[in-house]
């Protein structure tokens, strides 16, 4: 990797994990360049407009980072509710894992700039309209309809978010486990209220 990139990536990833553990405002250009350890200077040369760049990239980061977790679970199961729970089963480990201090950085950066910042806001909105878009197209894979697979695949990225707040305040996965179960059981509904497949 080209030493350019190489000391990008390392802010970009440094700006994820302080922004998702302390918040936005807290996490200062200075944190994020200690925890990198990237050369002072190559936060505002690949960063000329600061901070708030940092945000858009951290965001399409861990975006990317999410879609790709998705698209991978909905290769490995075969019903919807099976994908839902599986990747409630990893937020809920992850979040086990840090002690219930991380968030998602995505969430943190745009409860706290989004209404300013309207490139934070595009980015966190394009970032969950491609984790909705992957789902909704395996929920139709597996036999709903595409308007109630869009539906529920809205429905399933609004209660996760949701979901990893109240964990995070309760310091439990039990949140984040009862939204699993309750997606899952309307997924399954879904699917069989379409039906057996039609064949010519």
């Amino acid at each position: 990797m080209a030493a350019q990139a190489k000391h990008r990536d390392k802010i970009v990833r440094s700006a994820a994990v302080l922004f998702r553990r302390y918040g936005y405002a807290a996490s200062g250009t200075n944190d994020i360049v200690a925890l990198s350890g990237a050369p002072k200077g190559s936060l505002y040369h690949y960063f000329p407009r600061g901070k708030e760049q940092i945000a858009e990239e951290v965001i399409a980061y861990a975006g990317e980072l999410v879609r790709s977790t998705l698209a991978r679970l909905c290769d490995e199961h075969d019903s919807p509710g099976a994908i839902v729970r599986a990747y409630s089963a990893s937020l809920a480990g992850w979040m086990a894992e840090s002690g219930y201090r991380d968030g998602c950085p995505i969430s943190t950066i745009l409860l706290e700039i989004a209404i300013e910042a309207e490139g934070v806001a595009q980015a966190g909105k394009a970032a969950f309209a491609a984790w909705e878009d992957v789902l909704a197209t395996a929920f139709e894979a597996r036999k709903i309809p595409r308007a109630r697979a869009v539906e529920l695949a809205g429905l399933a990225v609004c209660s996760w978010g949701g979901a990893l707040v109240v964990a995070k305040a309760a310091r439990s996965s039990q949140p984040i486990q009862r939204v699993a179960e309750t997606l899952a059981r309307q997924l399954d509904d879904a699917v069989r209220d379409a039906g057996p497949e039609q064949t010519d």
